[in-house]
């Protein structure tokens, strides 16, 4: 018997016929207990998740179906190193990279050797092939290993080392690449490629560029070894690149790229902030590891989010989910998130090789707070589509500037506020808003909503809150059976850009191809 055909998931779909007529002004007003009731939290972090449209019931319906789906017995698996990831036949262990002491000998040595690298650049003790000493690092990679430690960086701006700037390059469009190395100085730059195979096509070129940058500058080749650290599993390709093997660090197959960031992809990020900060990270996470192995599922908070999105999505039909930090310094989270969660979940067959009868993975999407108030906030009020919102917020400033972190809190409480209880037509009179503008003015309210507040937005709370998500994303992929650690839906589009490429350099046997990509051909020739 598959999941949707289980008793406890067509117990939950008749449940939700009743349900989905209830506004949330109704759920709040029947239960005056509702926010202790729907609010959990862990190790400083607070969720509240008392503006779902849920009611008790719907809770007990849901961690019946996490029991039916054998959360608990899935995350065993994936402790005890069982090949989870069945078609890649790979194990998911991304929780070792951040498991202190207990971590494999394997990764405690990767990161003493990124510790060791981080204070020589730091110290200056280590030179560029002038004797410079470094003072700009350039990420180059892509999908996890960009947007993990370029989101952390980002995030992490007001721990940021004073004298070492980071950048990233992920775009293979040269107006990625040639701007930031018009402004860099050879002699001070050093350059980390990160491709665990060493064969990723946008990498690459982009590493090419560099280092023939470089060399234009040095002229010599024993440069190379001085600018290039590599980040990969396949030394026989980083030693042609030029790059010597003390400046490898290795990352295993049982690392997915979106859940990379605790590994040696982190380099970037331990250079920029630190590396106590980066030890602040994986400390968090592991935080949040201990407590998605060991809470119960009623009061398990990844397990609570995974849930709810599958409430949202499958019972109450929402095809998008919006995630809205009120920090500008995670303004590039919803991006990871994207990875995160429409990579591992956007599937459309289980793990027995059959369609998935339900949609999977909703579209994730959102912006900072306050900028998004001015843009796409009108259609979540009055859009009259269903968009389920995640807003984060933090209880302190990581720039503590007088009068700017309070408007920002007070936007973010009144916004989720506004989206649950709207403004009905007997509101809007009393406020004296004439006959023939109510139409215009109505919020029907009723917009699902959490909130996650955090202490502050140092490492420690950052790596709680990635992995949070993280488990979020796992708990997922079981409940709907699919294998969210593998991502075949990358393939076909890097092979045809394989075949495409020669006939836009020049060849023209076209003929294997459609007409409008053949006319689109001749269009760019």
């Amino acid at each position: 018997m598959n999941l949707v055909e289980s008793p406890a998931w067509q117990a939950l779909s008749s449940h939700a016929s009743t349900l989905r007529q209830r506004h949330l002004r109704t759920l709040f007003a029947d239960d005056a207990e509702r926010f202790a009731r729907f609010s959990r939290q862990h190790d400083g972090l607070l969720l509240d998740f008392s503006k779902q449209r849920i009611d008790a019931e719907t809770h007990r319906l849901l961690l019946d179906l996490a029991t039916r789906a054998d959360v608990d017995g899935w995350k065993q698996k994936m402790l005890a190193g069982t090949t989870i990831n069945h078609t890649e036949n790979r194990a998911v262990r991304h929780i070792a990279l951040r498991a202190g002491p207990l971590a494999p000998a394997e990764v405690r040595c990767v990161l003493e050797r990124m510790q060791a690298c981080c204070e020589s650049i730091h110290s200056g003790s280590w030179r560029g092939y002038a004797g410079e000493h470094i003072t700009d690092v350039v990420n180059i990679g892509i999908g996890g290993s960009d947007l993990g430690p370029r989101m952390a960086t980002r995030a992490l701006a007001a721990q940021q080392q004073p004298d070492l700037r980071v950048h990233f390059v992920a775009n293979v469009d040269g107006a990625d690449i040639a701007p930031l190395l018009a402004r860099l100085n050879p002699r001070s730059t050093l350059f980390i490629v990160a491709s665990k195979t060493f064969t990723t096509q946008e990498t690459l070129t982009n590493a090419a560029t560099a280092r023939n940058w470089l060399l234009a500058a040095a002229g010599d080749e024993a440069a190379v070894a001085r600018h290039f650290i590599a980040i990969s599993s396949d030394r026989q390709r980083t030693r042609q690149f030029g790059i010597t093997d003390d400046n490898v660090f290795e990352i295993w197959d049982w690392v997915g790229g979106r859940f990379s960031l605790w590994s040696a992809i982190g380099l970037s990020l331990a250079l920029a902030v630190g590396w106590r900060q980066f030890e602040q990270l994986l400390a968090g996470a592991r935080s949040m590891d201990a407590h998605f192995i060991n809470a119960p599922a009623a009061d398990n908070l990844p397990l609570t989010l995974a849930l709810l999105s599958l409430w949202n999505t499958d019972f109450l039909g929402a095809g998008s989910a919006a995630v809205l930090p009120y920090s500008h310094s995670l303004q590039l989270l919803p991006a990871w998130l994207q990875q995160l969660e429409m990579e591992s979940n956007g599937k459309r067959t289980d793990r027995a090789g059959q369609p998935i009868p339900v949609p999977t993975s909703p579209i994730i999407w959102g912006d900072a707070g306050t900028s998004g108030q001015h843009s796409f906030y009108q259609l979540l009020h009055q859009g009259g589509q269903l968009v389920p919102c995640d807003f984060i917020a933090l209880r302190e400033a990581d720039f503590p500037l007088p009068g700017h972190h309070q408007p920002l809190l007070a936007n973010c409480l009144a916004q989720s506020a506004a989206l649950a209880f709207g403004q009905d037509a007997d509101e809007l009179r009393a406020a004296g808003v004439a006959e023939s503008l109510l139409p215009y003015k109505l919020f029907p309210g009723n917009q699902p909503s959490s909130t996650l507040l955090l202490p502050a937005l140092n490492a420690y709370n950052l790596g709680q809150l990635l992995a949070l998500y993280e488990h979020k994303v796992f708990c997922l992929g079981v409940l709907w059976n699919l294998n969210a650690f593998d991502q075949w839906g990358v393939e076909l589009g890097k092979q045809l850009a394989g075949r495409l490429a020669p006939l836009l350099a020049g060849d023209t046997d076209d003929s294997a191809f459609d007409s409008s990509t053949r006319g689109l051909l001749a269009a760019l020739r």
